[in-house]
């Protein structure tokens, strides 16, 4: 394995597959039904969320992994490496990144760990990490991954269409979209992250055009390295957005990812996202 190990959560939706490539560890976060807890995608697929989410008397709620979750993620890896680099969801919609630290302190084999709020979340925050991957497997020092994680910070976003807000609204994140939540028209709201917080970008008044919104967005990026696309429930429509961004960016790997329980329950089933790694001509 590289000299540097990569971390990130299970917020980073990162595919299975796409993790196992660039050696890349995910530490779930926590998802509670009543008092059943199930563990992001280990103990509770999206399949079986999202059926829960639709039949369930009881909603679900979410929260961080314990820190041993961490401290032994950690001490696997410090069998293999001396220097890891840990890359979380953002800090002001988790406390993610304090358990992080905090499980530094617990491992059993010390070496050298560096904890980094991406400032993001789904894959936006996916691509943060493979980037630091890709670097450490080039033979970077843990110094220069931390350099390249800073630089891809400032290079990716992401835009997430909804039918409703009432489940970003419920579990406490929905931020400065709150503004949206007076309208009486039959909108489809559309939100971003900026400094960490979720922010209100757009209402398009069918899906259709809240679909050509995100195909905007990820058009209006220069240089555009990355593009995923996720969505809760509805594949054919996400593959469709997949064909309409490849044909316009041919030569640039696209990645379809699934919402994670997690995601789902602040986001619930109608949520598709856009997340590009490029670099943004305007403030998106």
């Amino acid at each position: 394995m590289p000299n540097v190990a990569i971390v990130t959560d299970s917020v980073a939706d990162l595919p299975p597959q796409v993790a196992e490539e660039f050696g890349i560890i995910v530490v779930p976060l926590v998802v509670r039904f009543g008092t059943d807890l199930y563990r992001d995608r280990l103990d509770l697929d999206p399949d079986q969320f999202y059926e829960k989410l639709r039949t369930s008397k009881v909603l679900p709620a979410t929260s961080v992994p314990p820190p041993a979750a961490f401290a032994d993620a950690y001490d696997k890896l410090a069998e293999k490496t001396n220097e890891i680099v840990v890359i979380t969801l953002t800090s002001k919609l988790s406390a993610t990144y304090q358990v992080a630290l905090q499980a530094a302190g617990l491992m059993k084999k010390k070496c050298r760990v560096e904890v980094l709020d991406s400032q993001w979340a789904v894959m936006a925050q996916g691509f943060v990490a493979i980037a630091a991957a890709k670097a450490a497997q080039g033979g970077a020092s843990l110094d220069e991954v931390l350099g390249v994680v800073r630089h891809t910070i400032h290079r990716v976003g992401f835009h997430a269409a909804f039918d409703t807000l009432e489940y970003l609204e419920r579990g406490g994140r929905i931020g400065k979209a709150q503004a949206f939540l007076g309208s009486l028209l039959k909108v489809n709201p559309i939100i971003g992250i900026k400094d960490g917080e979720v922010y209100p970008c757009a209402r398009e008044r069918s899906r259709a055009k809240a679909i050509d919104y995100l195909y905007n967005f990820a058009a209006s990026f220069g240089n555009v390295e990355g593009l995923a696309v996720e969505y809760a429930t509805d594949l054919d429509e996400a593959n469709r957005l997949v064909r309409r961004l490849h044909s316009k960016y041919p030569q640039v790997p696209i990645y379809l990812s699934r919402a994670s329980p997690v995601i789902g329950t602040h986001a619930g089933p109608s949520l598709i996202i856009v997340s590009v790694l490029g670099d943004r001509q305007s403030a998106t």
